[in-house]
């Protein structure tokens, strides 16, 4: 699940788009780059995010499962890369069924 693109179900952040850069048991830590750094991520349970069929690139998301350091700016242009290649499609056509 490292490196993908997830929104908020629960939350005072109910529908923000984060990238997930680390999991822990029933956890997992989210970053959007601008509130939320990845050096600084929100720890939040598996059962309040929703998954969207969508991974960062494969160099940003190879150095996510290897622990080396990413930038606030990457995941920022890795969400806005996202963002910008939904053409027609919603997140609900997106997500990921569990």
């Amino acid at each position: 699940m490292t490196g993908q693109f997830v929104t908020s179900k629960a939350g005072h952040d109910k529908g923000v788009l984060y990238i997930v850069v680390a999991e822990e048991g029933d956890f997992v830590y989210l970053s959007d780059g601008r509130l939320r750094k990845p050096d600084r991520p929100k720890k939040k349970r598996r059962k309040h995010i929703q998954p969207i069929n969508a991974e960062a690139d494969e160099d940003l998301k190879a150095r996510l499962l290897a622990g080396e350091t990413v930038r606030p700016e990457e995941v920022r242009y890795a969400i806005r890369q996202f963002e910008s290649n939904r053409t027609n499609k919603t997140l609900e056509e997106m997500y990921v069924e569990k």
